[in-house]
């Protein structure tokens, strides 16, 4: 078995089952929940939680889904558990790690909620007792010890109940050795609580330094205190980490829960959308989801497909041409046969990639990972000294006093705030992202975006709509331009190259009634020829006209003007003589200049980089304002001019959505391959648009540059408050003001930092692209 290493503080068990023989190591290094010890890395044990364990208390469990899925920390890269559980590292609960169409309340959510109403229905006398001590009075007639059981008996189930999967998590983080929030949280109830249980227990044992007026000073308020607030923070948290996930709930909800299957009899019932099996024939009423990916068989209407892929207009769609799941039927009826069920569709693909990129690790999280490594001993290292300081020079009564400086520290310094500042940003952004139909492969292709300073474009497909088009009809003198075309178009119907195509759709546009062609030859980059009505036809470019001996010289200014406007030339010869030329150009996308001018706003430098002629290339990139072209190269020539970019000190970004493409998208920093384009071209990108618009592109490259601003915002404040909140419990404040924190301030403190942290990310999901 291949050894590994773990980030901070090492992988360690969540559970106390023996381990299994044998442990399970992925390609990306990450541990499952359910490995076996098997080596120590960087000092700490590396450790399995038991496949077996059952979920704690608090612990997010979808129904029905136990065991049948795979759960990871949304701040610790690496832990796994196929069952629900709290992470062995930071203490937090593990997350599904792909998410599930919305099924009702947040099971943990509602645990902690109800533990933090019990735990402040019982504070709250606590508080009222401390309240009254403090001014002299006794409430309901007790007074000494008896007030002091009171408080026992309200505080203890706070504590021993409320709190007790802050306890218990604190105590694996201890035994786990990966010391967490929860440890200081644990060591400061433990500390508060334990001591005020001897000062009633056994008061005899209690130090004088402790005693005012006689009695022990107790504590049952400030741990009760502790427990509540963090609950509260902890319901907090929870409903902003929810609320994270939002976007990809929001596109699973998508997709309806039933579909209406067409029997082979024709009658038609309703189904469960997870029992419809590729090749069933379904129907869509009119206003429906489409249910699953497939092919139109009957009928015609309009569909709004803007919630899969950004396109505002309905599109009409025929017998024969696809639909995608989670788009809205028009208002006709339409009969479809399911290609693509369950996990394969459109929408569970997306879903699927932005959850694993989610999971992934941006470049800047490892300075905030090696400071946290660091965090909770420095921390613990700090209350300790602050105790020592406060026993050595502190106001009587001093050890009470380095009692409360030791818990305040210990509880108000919250690594969570430090360790979610990245990944929380990063989870929401890409959520963003894929309602706006972008989808980033993993973290550190949006943050690397954001330092792109050149952007390379492919011109077919990327900038115009790779649907070539006859714009052109030439003949020569003496020739009907029917016949040049009805003569072309019958040749090429034996051919799939995309001009071909185009000519016989202008041709069967027009009414024109095609021959059958005979002895069809085709030619590779250079056109075809055949016998059509038995007249020789040769259909293609300069260089077949030379191969055929056919001579061209007659209609080439014709051809050199058709270049200049950016058509493809396709020259016709009948019999050994030139007949004319068709123009077949490629349109540009509609929204193409004014993405241009965009892009050229943010400071970015364009670069349009095709296999086509220069002229035409050279055409295109006119119509754009953009000056830098080069053309006629090859897909290796493509990735060697990415290279040269790369080489002159750029940070380059490359769009494209051919297979010729793929060399170049896979070597730029950053890969954008267009919606409408090959698999090839997507998998090697870094950035796959899904609708293939060129919005996409801005709304990349903003949500990157947006995305890094709120990552830099978070570890600032990460930063800031515990540099800020950790001197100021330790008392650095005490000698000029007299102000010194309670544990139960630094406690509203800690829960609070958490929640502003992901409270800034939330941010994102509301910014403009």
């Amino acid at each position: 078995m291949n050894e590994h290493k773990h980030e901070a503080a090492g992988c360690c068990h969540a559970g106390n089952a023996p381990a299994p023989e044998a442990s399970t190591t992925h390609d990306d290094g990450h541990v499952a929940a359910n490995a076996a010890p098997a080596h120590e890395s960087q000092g700490h044990a590396c450790c399995h939680a038991a496949a077996t364990e059952a979920a704690p208390m608090g612990v997010r469990s979808t129904p029905g889904r136990e065991g049948a899925g795979l759960y990871v920390c949304p701040m610790c890269p690496g832990v796994e558990s196929p069952v629900p559980a709290s992470c062995p590292k930071c203490g937090m609960a593990l997350e599904a790690a792909m998410p599930v169409a919305s099924e009702g309340p947040d099971p943990e959510l509602v645990d902690m909620r109800r533990r933090f109403w019990i735990a402040l229905a019982l504070t709250l006398p606590l508080v009222v007792f401390e309240m009254a001590g403090m001014a002299g009075l006794s409430p309901g007639g007790l007074a000494g010890h008896g007030a002091a059981w009171v408080q026992f008996a309200l505080a203890t189930p706070v504590v021993l109940w409320c709190g007790w999967p802050l306890l218990v998590r604190g105590w694996r983080s201890i035994a786990n050795r990966s010391l967490n929030m929860f440890t200081l949280i644990g060591l400061g109830v433990a500390v508060a609580y334990g001591f005020s249980v001897v000062a009633i227990l056994a008061p005899d044992f209690v130090p004088q330094a402790f005693r005012s007026g006689g009695h022990a000073t107790l504590y049952f308020e400030s741990a009760a205190m502790i427990v509540t607030l963090v609950l509260l923070g902890q319901v907090l948290e929870l409903r902003a980490r929810h609320r994270t996930g939002a976007a990809l709930r929001a596109l699973l909800d998508l997709a309806p829960r039933q579909a209406v299957r067409i029997a082979d009899d024709g009658s038609e019932a309703a189904v469960p959308l997870e029992t419809v099996d590729v090749g069933d024939q379904l129907r869509v009423r009119p206003g429906e989801r489409v249910p699953v990916d497939g092919i139109v068989v009957e009928g015609r209407g309009p569909v709004d497909e803007a919630m899969v892929t950004g396109e505002s207009l309905p599109v009409d769609k025929t017998p024969g041409d696809p639909l995608v799941g989670g788009t809205v039927n028009g208002p006709a009826s339409l009969v479809m046969r399911a290609e693509k069920v369950g996990r394969d569709t459109l929408l569970a693909r997306i879903v699927q990639t932005v959850a694993e990129a989610q999971r992934s690790r941006a470049p800047v999280q490892a300075m905030a990972d090696r400071v946290a490594a660091w965090f909770v001993p420095a921390v613990v290292a700090v209350a300790v000294l602050a105790a020592l300081v406060w026993l050595a020079v502190g106001p009587e009564p001093r050890l009470a006093y380095a009692l409360v400086v030791a818990v305040s520290t210990l509880i108000i310094a919250c690594p969570c705030a430090l360790g979610l500042a990245t990944p929380m940003s990063m989870t929401v952004a890409m959520g963003r992202g894929a309602q706006a139909g972008v989808l980033f492969r993993n973290a550190q292709t949006l943050e690397r975006l954001r330092d792109v300073d050149v952007l390379v474009l492919d011109k077919t497909g990327t900038l115009t709509q790779g649907r070539p088009e006859v714009v052109s009809v030439i003949p020569v003198d003496g020739v009907a331009e029917t016949e040049l075309l009805r003569f072309a178009a019958s040749l090429e119907q034996g051919s799939e190259h995309p001009i071909a195509a185009a000519v016989v759709a202008t041709a069967n546009s027009r009414g024109l009634r095609l021959g059958r062609s005979y002895g069809f030859t085709a030619l590779a980059g250079k056109g075809a020829t055949g016998v059509v009505q038995l007249r020789s036809v040769a259909v293609g470019n300069a260089a077949l006209m030379m191969d055929a001996g056919v001579d061209v010289q007659a209609i080439e200014p014709e051809a050199h003007r058709l270049r200049a406007d950016g058509q493809t030339v396709v020259y016709v010869a009948l019999d050994g003589a030139a007949v004319g030329l068709l123009g077949v150009a490629d349109p540009l996308k509609p929204e193409a200049w004014e993405v241009v001018q965009a892009l050229k706003s943010e400071g970015l430098q364009l670069i349009v980089l095709s296999g086509d002629h220069e002229e035409s290339v050279r055409a295109v990139a006119g119509q754009l304002g953009i000056e830098e072209v080069a053309a006629g190269v090859l897909p290796e020539q493509k990735a060697e001019r990415v290279r040269a970019l790369q080489g002159a000190g750029h940070v380059v970004a490359m769009a494209g959505d051919g297979i010729n493409d793929a060399p170049a998208l896979a070597v730029a920093d950053v890969g954008i391959a267009m919606g409408a384009g090959t698999d090839v071209a997507k998998q090697t990108a870094g950035v796959t648009l899904v609708s293939g618009d060129l919005h996409g592109v801005l709304k990349a490259i903003r949500l990157s540059e947006a995305t890094m601003r709120n990552v830099g915002q978070n570890l600032l404040f990460a930063f800031g408050y515990n540099s800020i909140g950790v001197p100021i419990a330790a008392g650095v404040l005490y000698p000029l003001s007299g102000l010194l924190l309670t544990p139960a301030f630094a406690a509203a403190a800690m829960s609070l930092s958490s929640v502003s942290v992901i409270g800034n990310a939330l941010r994102l999901r509301n910014v403009r692209l």
